[in-house]
């Protein structure tokens, strides 16, 4: 009797390739892809339906794997309580569909965390700024009233004593208790200059609903704030420039296969770094130093999406591609933009993209239950009034995007993974939080839903202009 064969879920065939929507695990990590021949995708195209004994040959090295007969076939999960969780973390399959598990029942993050704890930072880490001479600042900082700026704007004027530049890109929809907090830190810090920036309405209009047919939401940070702010960093001679990134955010990148192991050693790689300020020289162009190299790599992304050499390598962001077309609904913004990146780059006055090591400076742990108090008593912060313990607490629409990353590649529409997805999962391997803390912040303060989302209606009323 013949019995029907089908593709097993989150396998899809995409021209050429087979392609896993989905974290795989031990041996097949990032092994997302696999090359058809023109006979196999033939078959492969018509599932599901039945395979005689030459098709099913043709098909040996999938039956059993990315084929199957229908009981075979994956359940994906609807809901968390349907969900297979990691035994060491938060990781789950409805959050992450097509989350594979090891014989022991760990995540791909758990499995390999061993071999990824030395990836801290795309960009160089550091931990003393000295002070500059050839400006009023010794660092800049994007500042959005959230908890993870709020803590680094704390470390960086209180506890090390910088002059900082903090500069803040207004959005439409930033939360009350981050405009306080932004005005409560102005009262608190005297070392401290305070630039806001704010894109007109009928621009931001047009390069929202351009994202927005993108990507299904409008968050644009922060690529948007460094194309506003860049020519401000060049003009003022900024030496140090730095983000509020946790160190799963950083780490995010790596497990989201947009950024491959040796970007997060590139500060270290001694011939490599020789090689590109040879080249620098030769041009009559002044050498890089740290983290110089990182914010023009990054800088002329954003200025051309210039991802030829990541792409070919199998690497990708999506967001910044997306964003960058986007932006180009205002082409206006950009000539600014381009002309900052090449006086820095003729100059040498390149501001130097570094970052902090959350964990470290904390004395080997980021405890937030610790940081939240420090940053009420010492800044001024406001937490969120329902004090949901969510990862990010500036943006009013932050779970829509949750929402819409998650929803996108639910339904494979696409590759990349929900960022608070990875972020909670990494950020649970080691948390003294309860099991039932981490399941009230999955279901309730992220977006992990496949239902509307009430803060949608926000995004959705600001593009067509509702008062």
């Amino acid at each position: 009797m013949s019995e029907i064969y089908y593709l097993q879920n989150r396998w899809k065939l995409e021209g050429k390739n087979l392609y896993y929507y989905g974290l795989r695990n031990e041996n097949n990590l990032f092994k997302n892809t696999i090359k058809l021949s023109l006979s196999e995708r033939k078959i492969i195209s018509a599932l599901p339906c039945e395979l005689n004994k030459s098709e099913l040959n043709i098909l040996k090295r999938f039956i059993g794997n990315q084929i199957v007969k229908e009981d075979k076939l994956k359940k994906i999960p609807v809901s968390l309580s349907e969900a297979r969780f990691c035994k060491n973390c938060c990781a789950n399959d409805f959050i992450i569909p097509g989350l594979e598990f090891d014989k022991n029942g760990l995540c791909p993050m758990c499995h390999t965390k061993e071999e990824t704890k030395h990836l801290k930072s795309v960009v160089p880490l550091v931990y003393d700024i000295p002070h500059s001479e050839k400006s009023r600042f010794d660092i800049a900082l994007f500042y959005t009233g959230g908890k993870d700026s709020t803590f680094l704007l704390y470390y960086l004027a209180k506890v090390k004593k910088l002059r900082v530049l903090a500069l803040t890109w207004e959005i439409p929809f930033i939360s009350e208790s981050a405009k306080q907090s932004i005005e409560n830190a102005k009262k608190h810090f005297s070392n401290v200059e305070f630039i806001t920036r704010k894109i007109n309405d009928n621009d931001l209009r047009k390069i929202y609903k351009k994202l927005y047919e993108l990507s299904e939401n409008t968050c644009a940070c922060p690529s948007l704030a460094y194309i506003i702010f860049y020519p401000e960093l060049v003009a003022n001679k900024i030496p140090y420039f730095m983000a509020g990134n946790e160190p799963v955010q950083m780490l995010g990148l790596y497990y989201n296969h947009m950024s491959p192991k040796f970007v997060y050693n590139l500060d270290k790689n001694k011939w490599l770094n020789a090689l590109v300020n040879f080249g620098r020289v030769v041009t009559f162009h002044p050498p890089f130093k740290p983290g110089q190299l990182q914010t023009l790599m990054t800088m002329k992304q954003l200025s051309r999406n210039d991802s030829k050499i990541m792409d070919f390598f199998g690497y990708s962001n999506p967001l910044v591609s997306n964003i960058v077309k986007a932006i180009g609904e205002v082409p206006e913004l950009i000539p600014p933009f381009k002309n900052a990146i090449r006086v820095s780059s003729r100059s040498g006055n390149i501001p130097a993209f570094v970052h902090l090591d959350f964990n470290e400076i904390c004395g080997g742990k980021y405890d937030w239950k610790n940081v939240k108090n420090i940053l009420i008593e010492e800044c001024g912060w406001i937490p969120p009034s329902e004090d949901k313990k969510a990862l990010h607490t500036s943006c009013k629409i932050e779970r829509c995007k949750d929402r819409s990353q998650f929803i996108r590649f639910y339904n494979c529409k696409s590759k990349m993974i929900p960022f608070s997805a990875l972020e909670i999962s990494l950020a649970s391997q080691n948390t003294l939080n309860s099991k039932e803390a981490i399941m009230y912040e999955m279901e309730h303060c992220l977006g992990f839903s496949l239902e509307e989302l009430p803060e949608c209606s926000l995004m959705c009323d600001y593009l067509e202009d509702k008062k």
